[in-house]
């Protein structure tokens, strides 16, 4: 077990290289055609994968099984995971060079690779726990500066849905005077992708002086993550300290949905109707469909 997590550990692509003089005949071939084009790779199937290395589906297989993957869909996602890294304050795996059907099949697949990984990171006892605590809240506000800032105004448009007193707020000082005048039953949502922005741990902290709920959608390992009464622990391979946000924006706003489907659910199918005349609300204001 410690050997396949070793392997799953290290980038698949320069595990491959490394292996492939150990491989028999057949499975070197799979790992040409893979080696040949890291990005197509990603999008064959696996009979178009069998067919570019002249071998069967059964070889290709294996030889996924050989990298300790699950099977070839698994094996394809830590594909897209191994995909180097590149230019600096653009996207983590993106060349100078890159042609625009390059660098846009880079970005979709690191962002699906990344959403996989934060799947499975997520503890699904934090996210009832936080479920519950939003149900019952007074208010809920939403907190997130720079590239979270978007995230908590799209989390304000889903959550006044709920009959719930909601807003969001991307001002440091009006997220400081919001949580000084929070109390019981209040809920701060706080989102930062370091959780190391000094002022958005201050802030948590006296949120929690005053005796407001604090869920933080952030690094599990961060200072952040201490204050909070729950954590929503999420990370995704990249540095914003170089990089500019990119998957990590979307981990977080697939968060906020399901937390906003969470809620729903909970609420029962008797809440459905208020959901309905909200939506309905807005056909006059479309064009009917074609």
């Amino acid at each position: 077990m410690a050997a396949n997590q070793a392997h799953r550990d290290d980038n698949l692509l320069e595990d491959i290289q490394s292996r492939l003089d150990s491989l028999n005949k057949s499975e070197r071939k799979v790992a040409e055609a893979i080696l040949r084009d890291p990005s197509a790779a990603t999008r064959y199937s696996i009979a178009a994968l069998a067919r570019a290395a002249d071998v069967s589906e059964p070889t290709v297989n294996r030889f996924c099984r050989g990298f300790s993957a699950t099977g070839f869909p698994d094996f394809k996602i830590r594909l897209a995971q191994s995909i180097a890294t590149g230019t600096p304050y653009i996207g983590q795996n993106i060349e100078p060079d890159d042609t625009v059907t390059e660098f846009a099949d880079k970005i979709m697949l690191s962002t699906i690779a990344s959403l996989d990984k934060a799947r499975q990171a997520l503890d699904p006892k934090a996210l009832a726990t936080a479920i519950d605590y939003l149900i019952q809240a007074k208010q809920i506000n939403f907190f997130g500066m720079g590239g979270s800032a978007s995230v908590a105004l799209d989390a304000q448009h889903k959550f006044f849905r709920f009959n719930i007193p909601v807003m969001s707020y991307d001002d440091a000082l009006m997220q400081r005077m919001v949580a000084a005048g929070s109390n019981v039953g209040d809920i701060i949502v706080l989102i930062s992708y370091t959780g190391r922005t000094r002022e958005t741990v201050e802030i948590a902290q006296l949120a929690r002086a005053n005796g407001a709920t604090v869920i933080g959608i952030t690094n599990p390992d961060s200072p952040l993550a201490e204050i909070c009464t729950v954590v929503l622990g999420v990370t995704a391979p990249e540095d914003t300290e170089v990089y500019m946000p990119m998957s990590s924006r979307i981990i977080h706003l697939t968060v906020i949905d399901i937390l906003a489907t969470g809620v729903t659910l909970k609420r029962g199918a008797d809440f459905l109707g208020h959901l309905k005349k909200i939506k309905e609300s807005l056909k006059p204001t479309r064009f009917p469909p074609n």
